[in-house]
Formats: structure tokens, sequence, C-alpha cells
């Protein structure tokens, strides 16, 4: 192996995308483009960026949607100081303009509206009267409804916090924000400066503002900075050549993944009297989940193959997930989405705000390929779509203006996104803090596969639409993907057909031993009927 392809092999996603930038020798990389200039704050209305621009149109289409919902229930156990809490949300606000950004129209267009200024308030609900049990029951009931609890995007603030208070030193903190003014990043983000504030201030420090006194100092550009620079700089040559590799490689009649094709019915039923689920006149964001664990031998396994192929964990993960969707659907031109963080620019990684980026990763199965051939196709399909990342979704879409069907998003269904970075966890000083497990019954995807790579191994959530899937359907596919990552970590040189066939045999014997059950459950029930009626 050569030294670059050992070296390839260890980065992450994100650093691929910029040895991408190099290797396909563009003019600047994501490290050398304009600086982004701070606007004039003589008017407090600015364009919207590209990302924001798609959510609020898919907010005028469905107004009071809670799929593009972020949702963070923390429960903490100890010694509040509520004050240095409020303070601490009331500083951020404060510092992120985005934070008391709204939408309106003039002349036809969205713009941000940027308030000067947003008194913040923590309310407390006061739960300690209740009985253990009954508590426990309101803060799931708060929690999940404080999740799916609609934005009006005409009025602030785009987020919303509250507190429960439980005991005397136990409270739940509900922590919710529209995705339009924050991706997953923000987040973490948001996490690590109401640490250091709370750390502060719960010790009467004074205020923060001056940077010689705090590890956060004045941010350089807000949100609004960046978009404006993102619609300036996205014009003439740069456009062009990012429209020019898209249109090339999306370009015709795009295929649309049939996950109501004759196997995925017959997997979808979880009883021979179940009827297959099919696809409504509108998409609905109905959704479950299904949390798959691949322990770290795998992974381990995995990383061996990367070293030899000279490639990532990501383009493993990607064509093996392709591999699946190809064998449920018999289709050799398989779609897929994932995300990009799109913080290209040293300042923009400070920022609270909606950056992230959806690349669409087209992948030909033709032929039987091996697997080790598929990853050649893979990686080489990557590497390009990295290196014209900085093309927004919400342009592509425009520009490609596929047909528009409400029953399907634009481009892809299905998604896979591989997490190389962990948001912190939120710690504050004389608490322990946990996150609270809420179920969420939305989502924005027919499929979302979402991954986190760990020292304990990979672990990762199916995220499905329930008037497609059920959760016993799901259980099967997440353990055929299981099986298919074993096969190929051991045995990358098989082809994909002798994949299929793996899979066939694994859903012939769950389908015989179902209806073995449901034969003997019938037997009994009869045998019941014979006894009663006999006496």
């Amino acid at each position: 192996m050569s030294d670059l392809s050992q070296r390839l092999a260890g980065l992450s996603p994100e650093k691929l995308q910029l040895l991408a930038q190099r290797l396909h020798k563009k003019k600047e990389n994501v490290f050398s483009q304009s600086q982004i200039v701070r606007q004039s704050r003589e008017s407090n209305l600015f364009p919207l960026s590209f990302a924001q621009q798609r959510l609020w149109f898919l907010d005028q289409l469905q107004p009071g949607n809670s799929a593009y919902n972020i949702s963070q229930p923390m429960r903490l156990v100890g010694c509040l100081n509520v004050a240095a809490l409020e303070q601490s949300f009331h500083e951020v606000v404060r510092r992120h303009e985005v934070l008391r950004t709204t939408f309106t129209v003039v002349d036809g267009q969205p713009l941000q509206v940027i308030a000067p200024s947003l008194s913040f308030k923590l309310p407390v609900v006061d739960l300690q009267e209740l009985s253990q049990k009954q508590r426990e029951t309101d803060v799931l009931r708060l929690a999940s409804e404080e999740a799916r609890e609609p934005f009006d995007l005409t009025k602030g603030p785009l987020f919303r916090v509250t507190l429960l208070q439980l005991a005397a030193a136990e409270y739940v903190l509900l922590l919710t924000m529209h995705h339009i003014v924050a991706d997953g990043w923000a987040i973490g983000v948001l996490i690590h400066e109401i640490a250091t504030l709370y750390e502060a201030f719960s010790v009467g420090k004074p205020s923060l503002r001056d940077a010689t006194r705090t590890p956060l100092s004045e941010l350089s550009i807000q949100y609004a900075d960046f978009a404006v620079w993102q619609r300036q700089w996205l014009q003439g040559e740069r456009l062009e050549t990012q429209l020019a590799y898209w249109q090339k490689q999306l370009g015709g009649k795009l295929p649309v993944l049939e996950l109501t094709s004759n196997r995925l019915q017959c997997l979808r039923r979880t009883s021979l009297r179940d009827a297959p689920r099919t696809l409504t006149p509108i998409q609905t964001f109905s959704g479950a989940r299904e949390a798959l664990v691949l322990p770290k031998t795998l992974s381990e396994t995995l990383k061996a193959l990367n070293q030899r192929q000279g490639i990532t964990l990501f383009m493993i993960l990607l064509a093996a997930f392709q591999t699946l969707l190809h064998c449920y659907t018999d289709q050799e031109d398989i779609v897929v989405g994932t995300d990009i963080a799109n913080r290209n620019q040293a300042e923009t990684k400070e920022l609270i705000g909606f950056f992230v980026n959806q690349l669409v990763l087209r992948t030909d199965l033709s032929g039987n390929p091996t697997f080790v051939e598929l990853l050649e196709r893979v990686r080489e399909m990557t590497l390009e779509a990295y290196a014209h990342q900085d093309l927004p979704f919400d342009k592509l879409v425009d520009v490609l203006n596929p047909k528009r069907e409400l029953n399907r998003t634009p481009l892809f269904q299905v998604k896979i996104v591989l997490e190389n970075t962990q948001t912190p966890s939120l710690q504050l000083p004389g608490l322990s803090i946990t996150s609270l497990k809420v179920e969420n019954k939305t989502v924005q995807f027919d499929l979302l596969l979402e991954l986190n790579e760990t020292e304990q191994g990979l672990f990762g959530v199916w995220e499905y639409n329930t008037n497609l899937f059920d959760r016993g359907s799901i259980v099967r596919l997440s353990n055929n993907f299981a099986t298919l990552l074993n096969k190929i970590a051991t045995h990358p040189e098989t082809k994909l057909s002798e994949l299929k066939i793996i899979l066939n045999e694994l859903d012939k014997k769950h389908n015989f031993a179902r209806e073995e059950a449901y034969e003997n459950t019938i037997q009994q029930k009869l045998t019941n009927v014979k006894r009663r009626t006999s006496r």
C-alpha cells in the first residue's frame, strides 16, 4: 500500500474532505476561502442561508411540523444554582444572534430578523408534591409534549428551555430548538458555553463579557454574516464548477429507492395476517427508533479492512448499507444521503447555527462486483462528492428540479450518517447529569441509519417511518446488516450475489420459524376450544 493510501485509511470523513480538495487541485481549499466579514448592523434584516431557506420552505408547506425540532432532555441530580443556570442561558442568547432570530417575508423573499436583545427567563415547573411514580410519569409526558410542540418561525425565540424540579436536589432540564437555528454541532457549542458560564456565575464572578475574565471570547462573526458570505461566495465559476459535477452525477432520471418492493413487503409483515404497508399520498413524519450495537471486535476487523484497502470506515459502512438496500430492492443504482458539517472556516466552529449540508451519494452496483470492487467504486464516488461539497443541498434541488412528490423527500429518501465526534455531555460542578430517554415519534426520512464510533464499538440508531415499517421488520433489517458486516469484514472478496443469498437464507429461516410459531399458536387455540366443548 502506498504512503498516501495509508494516510487516507486513517482519516475521518471530515478530514477526507480536505484531502479531496487537494487531490482535485482546487484553486481554493476550504481553509483558504475568502474571509467571512462581519456585516453592518444598520439593518436587522438579513438573507437566509441556503440550508435555512430549505427548512423555511418546508415550514410553509406544513406549518407546525415538529419533525425538525431538536430535543435534549437531561436529568440533573445535586445542588443546582437555578439563578446561575438562567444567567448562563441569558448570556448565550446575548452572544449568539441566531437565538434572537425570527423569519419574515419582504417582497416575496424570506429574511432573517435579528432582535437587538431578548430577556431570557428560565421557567421552573414544581413537581415535588407528586408521588415518585406520578413525578416520573409527568416528566416523560412533559418531555414528550415539549419535543413535539411546534415553533412559529415568525415569533421568537426559536428555542425553549424548561426546568422541572422533582425534589430539593433533583431536576430535569428540557431543551428544544428548531433545526433552522441549530444543528448537532451547535448543540455541542451550546453545552460547552453553558458549562463554562455556569461554573463562573455559580461562584459569583462578575459579568463575563470582558474576554480577559473568561475563556469565552467575543465572537468575531455571527450566523447572519455566514449567510451573507455564503451567497456572495458561491457565484460565477465556483458555482458553475460545483453544478457541473452534480448535474453529471445526478442528471437524467434519478432512481427512486423502491421501499415497496416485494421483498421489503415480505420483510415488513410481522405475522401471516398482517397486510403490507404502503406509501401514503402525502409524506408523513410518524416514526420510531431502534438501537443498533456492533461489538468492538467487528469494529476492529472493519478497521483492518480500512487499512488494507486504503479507505475510511464511513466508506465501508456506506458500501455495506447500499448493498443491504440492493439486496432488498433488486435495484443496482442506489442513491442515499449523508450529512457534512460544512464548518470549513475556523470562526464558524464556535457558532450556534444551522450549517450542516447534505450530500447525495449515488453508487453503481451493477455487474455483480465483489465487495472489494464495490469499495473502489464507493471510494471514487465519495471523494468526488466531498470535493464538491460546497453546493448547498437546497441549491442542488432547485437546479435539478426533480419531480416533486408530496410523499417523498427530494433526491433521496434514505440516509446514513457516521458521527466521528461525540456531542459533549453537559457537566456542571456539584451535579450528576444524565440524558433522559424520551421516545421521539417524528422522523424526516423513510429510513435513516445514524452511527457513532466509540471506543466500545459502533453504536447506532435506525430511524424509520412507521407508515412503511414496523419494529419487527427493522429489527430483522438491523440483524441482517450486522450479518452482512461480519461477512464482508472477513471475506471482502465475496460477490454481491453471494451476499444476497446469505440474506435470503436468513429471511427464509426467520419466516419458517414465524410460520411454525403461528401454526403452533392456532393449534393450541383449537386444542383449548375442544377441551372446553368436551366438558
